[in-house]
């Protein structure tokens, strides 16, 4: 996975609460075994009406997805960060971001930005009556800014470190291979072992 400190661009406004994983990948996406070609299912569903923000050439190119509260909410399923980051989103902005949807986000390179509703409805506002908005989402600061507004978001320190230096967890165990290494190479001969 590449750091991401800082992500900058325009913003899809997607103006719903409650938007589950199940509405932003279908279920039957799940079938597949590829980390890859989940695009064409990113909100199946509602892609069918031709007024489906996704469908509005204005937001095409848009890094930042801003929604409503409770985004993600629903199953355990990464292919919902896999759908959005292969449809070009960098960053997702909501008052509040299910817990499990926002681990997944993190450890695959989705940065989960959780702002005050007042924040957010001026993101959408802004976005809605100019979709050349620019959004800047600072991992480093721990920032959103935009024309006439910055706001700071609660991010833990550790999840700021996966970001920040691209790690997901078989980055992190492998910083302690030596530490791995010197403990197997202590442990009995007629113990098992994972070759």
């Amino acid at each position: 996975m590449e750091p991401t400190r800082i992500v900058t661009g325009r913003a899809l406004p997607l103006e719903r609460a409650n938007v589950d994983t199940d509405q932003i990948i279908p279920s039957h996406w799940l079938k597949r075994i590829e980390r890859t070609g989940y695009a064409l299912g990113l909100f199946e569903a509602w892609r069918k009406d031709p007024s489906f923000v996704l469908n509005d050439d204005r937001y095409r190119g848009a890094k930042i997805l801003i929604a409503g509260a409770n985004f993600g909410c629903g199953s355990s399923r990464e292919h919902a960060v896999w759908a959005l980051r292969e449809s070009g989103f960098r960053a997702v902005i909501a008052p509040t971001i299910a817990d499990i949807f926002k681990s997944n986000a993190i450890k695959n390179g989705l940065v989960p930005v959780e702002l005050e509703s007042d924040a957010v409805s001026r993101l959408l506002a802004a976005v809605k009556a100019d979709a050349g908005t620019t959004i800047t989402v600072d991992v480093a600061q721990r920032t959103v800014a935009a024309p006439g507004l910055e706001a700071p978001f609660a991010l833990a320190d550790f999840f700021q470190t996966y970001l920040l230096e691209g790690l997901d967890d078989i980055a992190l165990t492998l910083r302690h291979e030596s530490d791995i290494a010197a403990f197997e190479a202590k442990r009995a001969e007629w113990l098992p072992r994972v070759r």
